[in-house]
């Protein structure tokens, strides 16, 4: 049988027919440029445009020019890949592609090395290639990838979350983060036989239908305006979740990310606020879930619930639980989860899922879990981002740029063109309206470029996750990059 003919590939570019060189602000210190057609970044590299200020190409032409091979990938990606890259985070103007990684750098394919703050976005609190999870997972693979049947490792990697997730008395193995949400909904409107689900504004919990929905927008591509009626969507505020449970009696659970949304990007102000959705929800008979698949194992190795104190009904999990592979779980009391031992099929949960405990990620969870209860993990890792959040303050001061940075524990956020306070415990304290405005357009953009330019990988633009095995060098060295990329920023007129 013949195939059928397939396209002439070209490098197409998801924000146009190609890729082009944007014009530069009015402004700006370098050589206007206008919209020039999209180079043809297979065979003949960009042309260099400079910089008056100091005869160097601009950001964006750095980085055409050191990462050809992602370009090459990314225009055959375009081709087969829906959307173009196995991430929605594609990252303008194209993604650049890695091959290797260990302790906190990692390499791409065009020989950068880079100081790595993504961090496998927040699973790698370890860091790369951490040799106790890699001998683990080298050894399972040996013994096979898939049982088709329980393995003695769950039972394992159960009793470590169990021991370190205070709230966690009994623990059920998903795929992803995504799936633990999904379950842990499904789990809340089985128990309190309540339908409506309740979520805070800007807060993620994964991309299924129930927790896309967001206010005052209809609901995303492919999502049902009917699946509205089942979520509701507040503010991030104790009296507005208090208003809203008083006039709904049908709210089976709050989900929510302790410490704000996007990671803390949006933070939660409200000292008391845990405390408070804690007792609101207890006294309207309704469950509280906590999305803990980023803080969880991160802010403190019971996660945000052992930081904060404060004990939800069922918390999700994924990232660091599976020691950076592909795994989530769903941990909370007992007597939530009895009807998936029900002897009675009727009432019984029925919970499929063929990677369910899946054996190399549970070994992998196994060794991580084993390393951040014996070791000083989470200590290591926040005092990194201690000392980052430290110099990047220091380099704003030093070339006299508006900018903010937060973060708890060993997560750092930035964001430009705002100021403001922190509290004791670098918790942000500007308006989210002000954050928001802050953290997007194409000066955040920009930085990221400008960081890669200068060896640092760092979360969009806008912040920065460390882990165990950052290095007081590699943070310093981290600083000095940020410095350097605002002064380009400046001098091409973002900033």
């Amino acid at each position: 049988m013949s195939r059928a003919p397939t396209r002439e590939r070209h490098p197409v570019h998801r924000y146009g027919a190609g890729i082009y060189l944007p014009p530069r602000r009015p402004e700006s210190r370098c050589v206007p440029l206008q919209p020039v057609p999209p180079p043809d970044l297979l065979y003949n590299p960009p042309r260099t445009i400079t910089c008056e200020a100091n005869n160097m190409p601009t950001i964006l032409e750095r980085f055409y020019e050191t990462h050809q091979k992602s370009a090459e990938l990314y225009a055959g990606g375009q081709e087969v890949v829906a959307g173009g890259a196995a991430q929605s985070r594609v990252m303008y103007p194209h993604p650049f592609y890695v091959g290797r990684g260990d302790g906190a750098v990692k390499w791409d394919v065009d020989g950068n090395e880079l100081i790595d703050y993504l961090i496998g976005f927040g699973s790698l609190i370890l860091g790369n290639n951490r040799p106790e999870i890699t001998e683990a997972v080298e050894r399972q693979v040996r013994n096979g990838t898939h049982m088709g049947t329980t393995t003695p490792h769950e039972v394992r990697w159960a009793e470590l979350i169990t021991g370190l997730m205070p709230s966690a008395e009994r623990v059920r193995f998903t795929a992803s983060g995504t799936e633990a949400t999904l379950l842990a909904i499904r789990l809340a409107r089985g128990y309190t036989g309540k339908t409506r689900l309740v979520k805070f504004r800007e807060h993620y919990d994964g991309w299924h239908d129930y927790v896309a929905i967001e206010a005052g927008i209809t609901a995303p591509y492919g999502v049902p305006n009917e699946t509205r009626s089942t979520v509701a969507v507040v503010e991030p505020d104790p009296d507005a979740l208090e208003k809203y449970l008083s006039q709904d009696s049908d709210v089976a659970a709050v989900i929510m990310e302790p410490t704000g949304a996007h990671w803390g990007q949006f933070p939660v102000q409200n000292p008391h606020f845990l405390e408070s959705v804690r007792e609101i929800t207890q006294r309207h008979g309704v469950l509280m879930i906590m999305d803990e698949v980023i803080m969880g194992f991160r802010v403190s190795r019971g996660g945000a619930q052992g930081k904060y104190g404060v004990m939800p009904d069922l918390c999700s999990m994924a990232k660091i639980v599976a020691g950076g592979l592909p795994g989530g779980a769903v941990g909370g009391r007992a007597d939530i989860f009895e009807p998936m031992g029900d002897p009675d099929p009727a009432k019984r949960f029925v919970h499929p899922g063929t990677f369910n405990a899946n054996p190399v990620s549970a070994v992998a969870g196994i060794a991580a879990l084993e390393i951040i209860e014996s070791e000083p993990i989470t200590e290591m890792a926040d005092a990194a981002a201690d000392r980052l959040k430290n110099g990047l303050r220091n380099a704003l001061t030093k070339q006299e740029v508006t900018g903010h940075v937060h973060g708890v524990s060993s997560i750092v956020h930035i964001a430009l063109g705002v100021e403001g306070e922190t509290n004791d415990q670098d918790i942000s304290q500007v308006p989210h309206d002000q954050l928001m405005a802050a953290t997007s357009g194409r000066k955040i953009e920009m930085l990221k470029l400008a960081m890669l330019n200068e060896g640092v990988d760092m979360f969009g633009g806008i912040g920065f996750m460390t882990s165990a095995a950052h290095t007081d060098d590699q943070v310093d060295r981290t600083v000095e990059a940020f410095e350097r990329s605002l002064v380009a920023l400046r001098d091409e007129g973002y900033i």
